[in-house]
């Protein structure tokens, strides 16, 4: 009977161990997902991201999951273009603020380097991407840095390996 109720304990124990941690993680996705429709203007359920890591810099890539979308889209085509502009100004408030972050890696160095690296808008036929190239070193470690650290927050499932740009 001792060992019964011990085991009852650990059980209760384990299981309450088990809602307290999901308790802990799930307001996370929740809250960036909530950061990310204020400051980007779209659902992010709706929507998917993707984050690239090229020889020559890299891409943000962000589309529609349903093509039929348009309200999501116009947003992703709306804020693209922005982030382009304000990440070549060496601007990068936006992605501190979704990420509820101070110091989100590579971002120091991208601002003091920004004269370095070329943003560039594309559409995309679900949304947009802005890529981004650069020929200088330290630039390209920051923004592989910055990349990374989406790929990761976002939890994209990206390779954090660096590719060759498919042109």
């Amino acid at each position: 009977m001792m060992s019964f109720h011990r085991f009852a304990i650990v059980a209760l124990a384990l299981a309450i161990s088990t809602a307290l941690l999901a308790q802990q993680t799930a307001p996370t996705a929740q809250h960036l997902d909530a950061r990310g429709k204020h400051v980007m203007g779209f659902d992010q359920q709706k929507t998917t991201h993707h984050f690239r890591l090229y020889e020559d810099g890299g891409a943000i890539e962000v589309g529609v999951k349903d093509k039929a979308d348009a309200e999501n889209l116009t947003a992703i085509r709306g804020h693209l273009p922005h982030i382009s502009k304000l990440f070549g100004d060496g601007e990068f408030e936006a992605p501190m603020h979704v990420h509820n972050a101070g110091d989100i890696p590579g971002v120091a160095d991208l601002a003091r380097l920004k004269s370095k690296l070329t943003y560039t808008f594309v559409e995309t036929p679900t949304g947009g991407r802005v890529d981004i190239a650069t020929t200088d070193k330290e630039a390209l470690d920051a923004l592989h840095a910055f990349l990374r650290f989406q790929i990761t927050d976002h939890q994209t499932g990206d390779p954090v390996t660096v590719a060759k740009r498919v042109r």
